[in-house]
């Protein structure tokens, strides 16, 4: 059997979607990487790193989520062939996460141990990473043979499972951080589009609209919900500050981040209105 390159598409040629793509799924550690050289994390770097490591982990899994919606919105069906891709390096970047969470923990086993069962983070994480795992290692063309189309396909919509437990771990970490909001905000967007979808509701214009002025007001709602709960924060002080300019010096406030998420799709819809209105005057001009 010859390999197949990350860079080659199924005819093994040289793809330059699967390469930018690549590139594109390499910057977070790229830029992971100069971080930790420039002693960009301070004097406990450990501490940064898994944070971070962890938020990249989750945020890759979230681009191969975002590659179907993409591809039906943007009228893009060749973005499909780089969701394989896109899954598997999010189960490298959630590798490397763990590796790191060990390293903090000195590799200390017993440590390791104490404090994955005193938590319900790091056991959410481990039922998350399985789930990689096993979609990982079934996304293959030979898994699909040999497991057949439907049982394949009920195995890898388990991936939304998977997701959820990973958005969980995020969630209940220690501390509270605008990255928690912004990936669940993400998260609910893609969840709900599907759903959407489901009733052919996928690309209606009114129908993105109100997902992305929803889905951001309940990232607001759940940040400030987030801070009362563990900080003590006012609700409506926390809501409040995602209008004030002075929170734009620290930030973009996660409400404005998962909205221009949204926004993002009912610009495309949009486009593809338009391209599609324009190819139809174009060939009623030929007819004639």
């Amino acid at each position: 059997m010859q390999w197949i390159w990350p860079w080659q598409d199924r005819n093994r040629q040289f793809s330059w979607l699967k390469m930018g793509t690549l590139l594109l799924l390499l910057a977070p550690a790229i830029r992971f990487g100069y971080q930790v050289y420039a002693g960009e994390f301070g004097t406990y770097p450990l501490s940064g790193m898994v944070y971070w490591s962890g938020v990249w982990a989750t945020v890759i899994l979230l681009l191969a989520l975002a590659v179907t919606p993409v591809a039906r919105i943007f009228r893009w069906p060749a973005i499909i062939d780089v969701r394989r891709m896109a899954g598997v390096m999010a189960l490298i970047y959630t590798v490397g996460h763990a590796l790191v969470f060990f390293a903090f923990r000195s590799w200390d086993i017993s440590v390791i141990i104490k404090d994955t069962i005193a938590r319900w983070s790091p056991i959410v994480a481990i039922l998350s990473t399985v789930g990689l795992v096993v979609l990982a290692s079934t996304s293959f063309d030979a898994a699909v043979r040999y497991m057949g189309v439907k049982r394949w396909q009920w195995l890898h919509n388990t991936v939304y499972v998977t997701a959820a437990l990973a958005i969980g771990h995020v969630l209940l970490v220690r501390g509270v951080y605008p990255e928690q909001f912004v990936v669940t905000g993400l998260f609910l967007w893609l969840m709900t589009w599907r759903v959407l979808n489901r009733y052919k509701l996928g690309t209606d214009l009114k129908a993105l609209m109100l997902l992305a002025l929803g889905s951001s007001l309940v990232t607001a709602l759940l940040e400030a919900i987030w801070y009362w709960s563990r900080r003590g924060y006012e609700v409506s002080e926390t809501l409040r500050n995602n209008f004030s300019l002075t929170t734009f010096d620290i930030g973009i406030p996660p409400i404005w981040q998962v909205l221009a998420f949204g926004l993002v799709f009912v610009l495309g819809t949009l486009w593809s209105e338009v391209f599609r209105n324009a190819r139809g005057a174009s060939a009623q001009q030929s007819k004639a």
